[in-house]
């Protein structure tokens, strides 16, 4: 029986009390589950109406279960034992988690990084499936990968019709070209939007072909949803959304710690669902996912910092910390996911903004193919150079003079800018996640340096997660961008670009963006990777 536990102390505690009975009272949790596009307001009203059955999806993605056992047991008479999935955001990050809570491998291919795709692909293709999701059939990102993967497919001899499976919303150019050329196609809910789609097909079809018994968690969805529909102050996704929403004045950074939940990279999956939601009009939630070490005495107890403390379910409420704001939840996967989901909603309504959105994701995503038309305006010339690390500075708002010499200095510089009292450092690195996984560790290191959040996202993936707050919510951040030449470069087969273009083209943009907007950025980009690594985790990982 799935059970949800939600715990607040202190700030978090009295936002309950402030927004709980207000919301009971005007029957959101009811009207949410009724999909009631007006609870957002009229601008958001035309946005919400076709991005509200998520609520069902307990019950309407239901016919999936036995198409997708059905599908696993003919890829296995063909010898397939492992699920590469091609996407991005929403359409990878909730069957990570999925795969990994239940111990089943899921190759995720959310990268334009060569190097990281040239593995993926070149690892055991003989006995991979692709699954290629996409909702609107045109993110270039996943076009890539697919490409990549039929033509490798095609190399060695296999007929990729019978290895890639295609996931996209019905009528896309994604859908009609693929059911065109013979490829199996299963549709998602149109009425979904990306980062809520975890139960859709999106998140079931690569969990399921990976082997996770999907039947289950949907079933644990559904023993929670009558209890998260309900206008009754014991309603956890209500009480959550006012404490993650409804602090006065506005606790902006949630910091996401593990304290001992057996959901494996949940938070990585909650920061997307959250910024990307939140993030907009000059507000907005920033998820700081610090894992199981936690954060620093000084940013658990910020003024501006509400501690979200990820559990086990026979856990009582994390209350060993003397923070002044804090959350305990505890859950099984599938009620987790649409507690979350339904909480997020809530805190939508209460920062006053369209939760359904990501306006200023769109707006890099324009930066980049305008830079993709003229390559050459992705690469400013270098401020300076130190070893193997080359320096610039995107916009006015960092002005590096004589630091632009040295990686120490221009470091140092950027964090110069660091609001004490509100601010955050991103630290944004367009490089193999797969490979240099531990370089994550720099984020601890900054944020003991610095007393003050510190998020880490690798690139292109966080543009699809606080990408959308960075640009969209408060000007309280400083942003370090690292790049890389990577060690052979991947044509995408075609197209008139490599990927090796296309991620220079995506850095460059969104760095554009936040600099149009004010930003301080600093770029580093490394011409020997392994070098530049090097330097960057010594200067980095220091105090």
């Amino acid at each position: 029986m799935s059970t949800l536990s939600v715990e607040a102390l202190g700030a978090a505690a009295d936002a309950v009390e402030a927004h709980l009975l207000p919301l009971v009272d005007e029957r959101f949790a009811s009207r949410l589950f009724a999909q009631d596009a007006t609870l957002w307001g009229p601008e958001a009203e035309a946005e919400s109406a076709i991005r509200l059955a998520w609520t069902g999806l307990h019950r309407t993605s239901r016919p999936l279960v036995g198409e997708i056992a059905a599908l696993r047991e003919e890829l296995a008479t063909r010898g397939v034992r492992r699920i590469a999935l091609c996407g991005m955001g929403g359409s990878s990050l909730a069957p990570e988690v999925i795969c990994a809570t239940a111990g089943v491998e899921l190759v995720v291919v959310d990268s334009s990084d060569p190097d990281m795709v040239r593995s993926c692909v070149e690892d055991d293709l003989a006995g991979t499936a692709v699954v290629v999701s996409s909702k609107s059939g045109s993110t270039v990102e996943t076009d890539s990968q697919r490409r990549i993967f039929v033509q490798a497919f095609e190399d060695a001899g296999i007929d990729p019709i019978e290895r890639v499976i295609i996931v996209t919303d019905p009528g896309s150019a994604m859908d009609t070209q693929s059911r065109a050329d013979g490829y199996r196609v299963i549709n998602a809910d149109p009425n979904v939007g990306g980062r809520y789609s975890a139960l859709t097909a999106f998140g079931l079809v690569p969990s399921g072909l990976a082997g996770v018994d999907i039947g289950a968690l949907l079933d644990e969805a559904e023993e929670v949803a009558d209890l998260l529909a309900e206008d009754d102050q014991a309603n956890p996704g209500l009480r959550l959304g006012a404490a993650l929403g409804g602090t006065s004045p506005l606790r902006d950074k949630l910091i996401l710690t593990d304290r001992g939940t057996p959901i494996v990279g949940f938070a990585d999956w909650a920061e997307q669902l959250i910024a990307e939601s939140t993030g907009k009009e000059g507000t907005g939630l920033l998820p700081v996912v610090v894992g199981a070490e936690g954060a620093t005495e000084a940013v658990a107890s910020a003024a501006d910092a509400t501690v979200v403390a990820l559990t086990a379910d026979d856990d009582e409420a994390a209350d060993s910390e003397a923070v002044p704001s804090q959350v305990s939840v505890s859950g099984t996967l599938g009620a987790q996911l649409l507690l979350w989901e339904v909480a997020t909603a809530v805190a939508g309504r209460l920062l006053g903004i369209n939760p359904f959105d990501q306006p200023d994701v769109e707006s890099a995503k324009s930066a980049a193919r305008s830079l993709m038309e003229d390559p050459s305006d992705s690469t400013e010339p270098a401020l300076g150079t130190d070893g193997a690390v080359e320096i610039r500075s995107a916009g006015d708002a960092l002005d590096l003079g004589e630091a632009a010499s040295s990686l120490t200095a221009s470091v140092d510089a950027l964090l110069g800018e660091l609001d004490p009292e509100r601010g955050y450092v991103a630290v944004m690195v367009y490089l193999d996640r797969l490979a240099h996984a531990d370089l994550a560790a720099v984020r601890g290191s900054l944020e003991a340096r610095t007393g003050r959040p510190v998020t880490f996202g690798w690139g292109p993936r966080f543009l699809h997660s606080t990408g959308q707050f960075h640009k969209g919510g408060p000007a309280t951040g400083v942003y370090l961008q690292v790049t890389g030449t990577p060690s052979e470069d991947v044509p995408v087969p075609g197209k008139d670009f490599t990927l090796g273009t296309f991620i220079a083209a995506q850095a460059a943009g969104d760095a554009q963006v936040l600099a149009d907007q004010g930003r301080p950025v600093l770029q580093l980009h490394l011409s020997d990777q392994a070098a530049g690594l090097r330097q960057l985790r010594d200067v980095l990982g220091h105090e």
